[in-house]
């Protein structure tokens, strides 16, 4: 590991700021979850800055209506395409209709804390099956167009919910172990940022750097939409009062700062916040319940090369199992 990287921004920048004046004329990217929050913010202010993006959206409909917003405001180029991340069938129809390098992928889209256990169309966890592992599929069924750009990058956005739980490789599923929405949204994070280690170190080679974020929480996205209002109320209630809860603008400044700036060129298999790369928390001295509680800093259970290389042998084989003939070219 190299030294450690801090930035001239904060958690009070937003995403405008730490792209102004970077030009990203002839590029392209696709963004998950776009039509609202932090995934429209990312893909409005990339746009501005001359990327030709695609929304990767469940609700066409309503990606439409984003896209020719952010079109008419920034002048460029942007495309909508469905894509269910539940949905390994719908993840693979995706990367094999895309054509041509992608220079930026922003794995954004996600669900948190649902209140029932629920498998995806292909038998997983839904906060699992969606969040990581169809982002998984995603990437990996991208990853020649992501070679072909030469020094494309890969953001997938944590959270710092990942404190929560590490992936419970005996029982992702929850098929021993009784469900608990948390643990469950945990274990899913855990996986965002495992990824991004082991994709860093096996397609280094292709150009291609992978790195992690976590947006901060954000006072208006849809994420919360599964939380019964009463409890999402007490949650804001004990949060601390000098933790940080950001507008959309602020939220959206990491995946941002992580997906466009020259700085961050080479940069690979790291965890950012607040627009810096996170502190390493030792949770063998820490226990449960204060992981809970934390506000920042990443596990190093997230961040550990041998989980991120187990966790990637489980997904190549649950999307190969899906998707046997997807002909994307790999280096494993």
């Amino acid at each position: 590991m190299t030294e450690f990287i801090t930035t001239g921004f904060s958690a009070h920048s937003t995403a405008a700021e730490v792209i102004e004046g970077i030009d990203l004329r002839d590029r392209r990217a696709i963004v998950t979850g776009a039509s609202s929050g932090i995934g429209m913010e990312t893909a409005r202010v990339l746009a501005g800055a001359g990327v030709e993006v695609t929304l990767a959206v469940r609700d066409v409909e309503s990606g439409c209506s984003v896209a020719e917003s952010i079109a008419a405001e920034t002048g460029s180029r942007v495309n909508v395409e469905r894509l269910d991340l539940s949905d390994l069938a719908s993840v693979a129809d995706f990367a094999a209709a895309w054509h041509g390098p992608l220079h930026i992928l922003v794995n954004n889209a996600g669900v948190m804390a649902l209140p029932d256990l629920c498998p995806t169309a292909d038998g997983w966890e839904m906060q699992f099956g969606t969040n990581h592992i169809g982002h998984f599929a995603l990437a990996h069924g991208l990853h020649a167009a992501l070679a072909a750009a030469g020094a494309a990058r890969v953001v997938t956005v944590s959270s710092v919910g990942h404190m929560l739980s590490p992936v419970v490789f005996d029982d992702i599923n929850f098929r021993q172990r009784a469900y608990n929405q948390w643990a469950a949204y945990g274990q899913s994070k855990t996986a965002n940022s495992l990824f991004a280690v082991a994709a860093a170190h096996r397609w280094a080679g292709d150009g291609i750097t992978v790195n992690a974020v976590h947006p901060g929480a954000i006072a208006q996205t849809g994420l919360t939409r599964h939380l019964d209002p009463d409890v999402l109320r007490r949650a804001r209630s004990r949060a601390s009062g000098d933790y940080l809860r950001k507008s959309v603008e602020q939220g959206a400044a990491t995946s941002v700062l992580v997906a466009a700036s020259p700085d961050l060129d080479g940069v690979t298999g790291r965890y950012f916040e607040d627009c810096s790369e996170a502190e390493s928390v030792d949770t063998t001295q820490t226990d449960a319940a204060q992981l809970a509680r934390r506000r920042s800093g990443v596990a190093d259970y997230a961040l550990d090369r041998a989980l991120a290389e187990q966790l990637w042998e489980l997904s190549v084989a649950a999307i190969g199992q899906a998707q046997p003939n997807s002909g994307a070219r790999t280096s494993g």
